[in-house]
C-alpha cells in the first residue's frame, strides 16, 4: 500500500482523535446511501469477504436482539462470534463485539489507520468508514460467525458488500422515509435488498409488505416466513419453536420478543448450527440486551427502552399495559428526533400516562420538548425540560416507592440515562 495517512489523521492517538477526526470529515447525521465507494475501498484488501459464516440482519426494529440471540446461540456451541452492530449506547467500542468483548481502543486505532490510507481520495460517510474498520477487524479476528447488522435500509446500505450465506428481515414500519420512501412497501422493497439468490431469507414479521415477497422471489432466494414456514407457541412452561425440520420445548420466557428468538433459531437451523433444547434454554434464560426493557430499578420501577418509532413504540406499550398492575403511577419521560414520526410513536401511551417528562435533545436532529408537548392529549399533565439531566432528575425527585419511570423515544434518550446512572454508581 502506497498511500500514505492525510496530515490531519496523522496527529490521531486515541480512538477519540480518530472519531473526532471521522466526524469532522462527514458528521455521522449525514448519510449517503449508496455502495460504489465502499465496494472499491473493500476490493483493494479483500475486506468485503468475510470469515466464517455470514449473517446479515436488516430491518426496522428487532435487528439488535436478534443479533444478541444469535450470538449467544452460537457461543454456547463453542463458536467464536463477531458481532458488528449500531449504533452504541455509551462508548464506540460496542459496535464490534468479538467472543463477547467489545474490541478495544488499540485495535480499533489500527484499524483506522488502515482504512485512511486505504481510501486514498476517496471520502466516506462515518458509517462507511467505521463499517470497513469493523469487516478489516473481523478479518484480522477470524471469528467461525460474523454477525452483521444492517445501518439504514439495505439495500445500500455499506454492511450489503459482503455476500451473506443468510439474510434476516426483523420488521418493516415507517422509519426513515427520506431515504427509503414514503410508505412500507418502498421500505420493504429496500430492505429485501440483503437477499442472496439461492440463499435462505428469514422473515421475522407476520405482516409482512408484498414487495419483499416479490423481491425474493425476483431473485429465488429461499424464503422462510414466520407463522408460514417456522412458528412459537406460548405454553405452561414456557414457549415452543417449531422450525422446518426441527422443535424445541420447554423454553423459558424472555424479555427479548419470541418473534426475534423464533428467527434466530430458525436462521441457525438453516444454516445446520441448531443448539440443541438444553443449550438455547440455558441462554434464553440469562437473554438481555442494553437499552431494550432494561430495568434500573424495580422500587420504584425505572425501565429503558429506545423505542423510537411507532412499531416498537407500539410493542413496548403493549408490555406495559402488564407491567403497569404493579405500580401505582406511570412517569414517562421521553426525548426524539425531530425526524421520527412522533406523532404515532407516542400515541400507543396516551392512556397509560399519568404524567409526561419532556425533554430536548441536542445536536441537528433533537426535537424541542416543546414539539412534543404538540402531540399530547388534551389535558395530559406534563412537564418539560432544557436538558435531560435535569429532567431525569426531576422525574426521580417526584416518583413514590410504588411508581413506574418509563425512559424512551431514542437511542440518545436512553444513552443519556445510562450514562447518568454510571456516573452515580461511581
Amino acid at each position: 500500500m502506497t498511500n500514505l495517512l492525510s496530515p490531519a489523521s496523522q496527529s490521531c492517538q486515541t480512538l477519540t482523535d480518530w472519531l473526532c477526526y471521522i466526524e469532522q470529515k462527514h458528521p455521522q447525521h449525514q448519510i449517503e446511501l449508496g455502495l460504489g465507494r465502499v465496494l472499491r475501498i473493500a476490493q483493494r484488501a479483500d475486506l468485503h469477504l468475510l470469515p466464517g459464516k455470514k449473517i446479515l440482519i436488516a430491518g426496522t426494529n428487532g435487528k439488535g436482539t436478534t443479533a444478541r440471540t444469535l450470538e449467544q446461540l452460537c457461543a454456547v456451541q463453542g463458536l467464536s462470534v463477531g458481532v458488528y452492530s449500531s449504533p452504541h449506547l455509551l462508548q464506540f467500542n460496542e459496535r464490534l463485539r468479538v467472543n463477547g468483548d467489545d474490541v478495544a481502543d488499540r485495535l480499533w486505532c489500527d484499524a483506522f489507520a488502515f482504512i485512511e490510507q486505504l481510501r486514498g481520495d476517496i471520502e466516506l460517510t462515518y458509517f462507511e468508514f467505521t463499517t470497513l474498520a469493523s469487516f478489516y477487524l473481523l478479518k484480522q479476528q477470524q471469528p467461525d460467525i460474523c454477525l452483521i447488522e444492517v445501518g439504514l435500509g439495505g439495500r445500500l446500505d455499506a454492511t450489503n458488500i459482503i455476500e451473506p450465506d443468510l439474510s434476516i428481515l426483523t420488521t418493516v414500519d415507517l422509519d426513515h422515509q427520506d431515504y427509503l420512501g414514503p410508505d412500507r412497501d418502498s421500505i420493504g422493497r429496500e430492505k429485501a435488498g440483503v437477499f442472496r439468490a439461492g440463499k435462505p431469507a428469514i422473515i421475522g414479521e407476520v405482516d409482512i409488505p408484498q414487495s419483499v415477497i416479490n423481491s425474493s422471489h425476483e431473485i429465488q432466494a429461499r424464503l422462510l416466513c414466520i407463522n408460514t414456514d417456522y412458528k412459537y407457541k406460548v405454553t405452561d412452561s414456557g414457549f415452543s419453536w417449531h422450525g422446518v425440520h426441527s422443535s424445541l420445548d420447554g423454553l423459558p420466557l424472555t424479555a427479548v420478543p419470541l418473534q426475534n428468538i423464533a428467527t434466530a433459531l430458525t436462521a441457525l437451523e438453516a444454516l445446520d448450527l441448531l443448539p440443541s433444547q438444553q443449550q438455547a434454554a440455558k441462554v434464553l434464560a440469562e437473554l438481555s440486551l442494553p437499552g431494550r426493557m432494561q430495568w434500573l430499578s424495580k422500587t420504584p420501577g425505572i425501565l429503558l427502552d429506545v423505542a423510537h418509532n411507532p412499531q416498537s413504540a407500539g410493542y413496548l406499550a403493549a408490555q406495559l399495559e402488564f407491567i403497569k398492575q404493579r405500580y401505582a403511577r406511570v412517569h414517562l419521560l421521553v426525548g426524539m428526533l425531530k425526524d421520527k414520526d412522533i406523532q404515532q410513536s407516542l400515541a400507543p401511551f396516551h392512556a397509560l400516562a399519568n404524567h409526561w417528562h419532556l425533554v430536548d435533545l441536542p445536536g441537528v436532529r433533537g426535537a424541542q420538548a416543546d414539539v412534543l408537548v404538540q402531540y399530547l392529549p388534551a389535558l395530559s399533565s406534563y412537564s418539560c425540560y432544557a436538558n435531560l439531566e435535569s429532567g431525569y432528575q426531576q422525574a426521580l425527585s417526584l416518583m413514590q416507592p410504588n411508581d413506574l419511570l418509563v425512559i424512551f423515544g431514542s437511542f440518545v434518550t436512553v444513552s443519556a440515562v445510562l450514562a447518568l446512572q454510571k456516573e452515580t454508581d461511581v
